[in-house]
Order: structure tokens, then sequence, then C-alpha cells
């Protein structure tokens, strides 16, 4: 059955391409385009795992008899319309038995049905390695500024006026920031995130620079690849700089759905006291509990903010100081002309020469 197999580098030959993992298997991360058709559904897969520890043979005759119900299921629903000369390409975690099955079955009724050789891990392989070379082949420009500079803002304007951009923070759904997680998604799997960013970084051109935010290696619970971190480390910079008035009231515009939370918002506070200490948090629970936003919001950004951003750049980003600055104004104009504006600034101006000397 080696004619049914095929490798990724024919990926494009087929019509569609069917992944039969589990549902859980799945969400986790799984081939661009994918569509799920589970030969074995979450439960049905701990059930056949758990049995294989005590007999093989009949781990195999259940799982057997699990996946022709599942697979008759799926002729009857999922694949009822497809026409006769019909291609898929089918996978499961490591091209054996669950893709195997489903492929055997749709080549005996008449479809050119082929096995992703290696599955889902040999795909995970090639994203591993599309990481490791991918970010070393684009130029990036780095905007810098602490919390509330609206360097998000910046860099979707930029999009908006033609240049190339990295939402980093989009991808990881999180603002990498103490408040960073989102009201309206969870953080994707770290799997999917870096599907994700190889998708993006092969939409790129290498001809023209990319955009990006700086960042830490980590996004909430998401992980940057270090050969992308190095490469934003020792890029040019933009310093947005930007009227600290303007700061605190995009925070509060940003983060004020948080401040309705308060205890939620206590939590996140507490978790700071490590850094600066009882008395402090104290302060600012107490902003807190009194609704006093602005306040507490101007806190954040003098005493806890602005301190850790100068940290930061100044341990990561060696030639700032010589980079250019980009005075921002996101509460109080237009950003697409700001950002045509600073694209204009760019024209012209060597930022190669901005850059740390080794």
């Amino acid at each position: 059955m080696n004619h049914q197999r095929v490798t990724l580098s024919q990926l494009g030959e087929f019509d569609e391409v069917v992944d039969v993992r589990t549902p859980l298997e799945f969400a986790e991360d799984h081939v661009p385009g994918a569509i799920n058709a589970p030969v074995l559904s979450n439960e049905e897969r701990v059930i056949v795992g758990t049995l294989y520890k005590q007999s093989p043979f009949d781990a195999t005759r259940v799982g057997a008899a699990l996946a022709a119900r599942n697979i008759a299921k799926h002729l009857d629903t999922t694949f009822a319309d497809r026409p006769r000369n019909w291609r898929p390409l089918i996978y499961c975690w490591r091209g054996g038995k669950r893709s195997g099955s489903m492929t055997a079955m749709f080549n005996m009724i008449g479809w050119r049905a082929r096995q992703l050789e290696g599955g889902y891990k040999a795909y995970r392989g090639s994203v591993l390695e599309a990481l490791d070379a991918l970010p070393k082949q684009y130029r990036y420009i780095v905007l810098t500024g602490p919390t509330g500079s609206g360097k998000t803002r910046l860099l979707h304007a930029l999009g908006q006026a033609g240049a190339q951009t990295l939402d980093l923070e989009a991808l990881a759904a999180h603002r990498g920031s103490l408040l960073g997680a989102l009201p309206s998604r969870a953080q994707p799997p770290q799997k999917a995130f870096d599907t994700s960013l190889v998708q993006q970084f092969h939409a790129f051109d290498a001809a023209r620079p990319v955009f990006v935010e700086a960042e830490s290696r980590r996004i909430g619970a998401i992980t940057l690849p270090i050969t992308l971190v190095e490469g934003l480390h020792g890029a040019p910079c933009v310093v947005v700089q930007v009227a600290q008035e303007e700061r605190v009231a995009l925070l509060l515009e940003e983060y004020g759905h948080l401040l309705a939370e308060r205890e939620y918002f206590r939590e996140q506070l507490l978790k700071l006291t490590p850094l600066h200490g009882r008395e402090r948090i104290a302060s600012w629970c107490q902003l807190l509990d009194e609704d006093r936003r602005a306040e507490l919001s101007e806190a954040l950004v003098t005493q806890h903010y602005d301190p850790a951003y100068t940290r930061s750049t100044r341990k990561h980003f060696a030639a700032l100081e010589r980079s250019p600055r980009f005075t921002f104004h996101p509460m109080s104009a237009d950003p697409l002309d700001e950002a045509r504006a600073l694209l204009a600034q760019l024209e012209g101006v060597d930022l190669t020469a901005t850059t740390a000397q080794p």
C-alpha cells in the first residue's frame, strides 16, 4: 500500500485535506485548511488506549469496529456529496491505522485518496524547521514604546497604509502586558500559534521590511521562536512617543472593561506584590475599590509599566538611544494619517545605522 502514501511536498496536489484525529487533537493544531472527520472520538480514543495496555489484540479489534462505524457515518454525512473524481489527502498522528483505514475505504469506493507519510507528526516537524529558518529571511522595523503608547494601533494603521506588518499579539490573542488577556477569546495552543506564524511568514515579501511591535520571549502563555526574538533584538527600532495624558486615556479605553471586573483586576494586581511590595499594591487596590480609574491607570503607567519598559528595552535593544523618534497621537489624530507620516519620516533614512554594532 506504499503507493497510497505521499509526502508533505505533495500537499498542494489534493482537492481536500482530511484530519482523522480526535476533535481535541485537531483543536490543538492541524494542517491549515484541513477538515476534521474523526475516526475515533475523544472518548473512544481513551477507551482504546486504556484497553491496549491490557490487550493489544482486543484494543485493535474494538478500535477497528469503532473506526468502521465512524467512517460509515462520515460517508453518509460529511462526504456524501463528494464527486467521483475527488482526491483527498488523509492524515492522523503518525500516518498509521486511523488514516490508513479511511484511505483504504475511500480507495475501495473509487476516490483517489492518499495517506500523508508521517502524519501530523511530520507536519509538526516541518513547522519547527520553518520557525528556525523563516524569521532569518526578513528585515524588521521594531516599534518600541511603553505600554499605552498605542503601538498596536499604529501597527494596524501601518498595515492599512500598505506597509508589511506582523501582529504577534493578535496571533497570540494576548496584549502581552499585566492585563493582556483578551476577554473575547482564549489564547491558542502553542502548536496552533506556531502554525499561524509560519503561514504569516509565507505570506510576506522578503524584499520589504516587516513592521512589528517589540515583544519579550513570551506573550502570555505563548513562547516566540528564539530566531524571531533574536531578529527583533538586532533590528532597527522606531521609538513611539506619546504624551502621558493620552497614554492614560488609551489605557482607560482599552482596559476599561477589566476595571469593571474588580475581583479579576485585584487578582492580577496581587500577583505583582513580590515586585512592588504590599503597601503599593494595597494603594492600587484602594484606587480600584473606589473606582478611581484614571488615577489607577496613571499609577500603573508611572510606577509599573514605565520602569518595566526601561529595564526591558535597555537589556534587549542596545541601540535604542540612536533610533528615530516618532510622536504619535493615538487619541487625538487619525491613526492612518499618523502611519503615513511615519512612513514618510522613514523614507531615505538608513535605519541600519541605528542598529547595535557587533
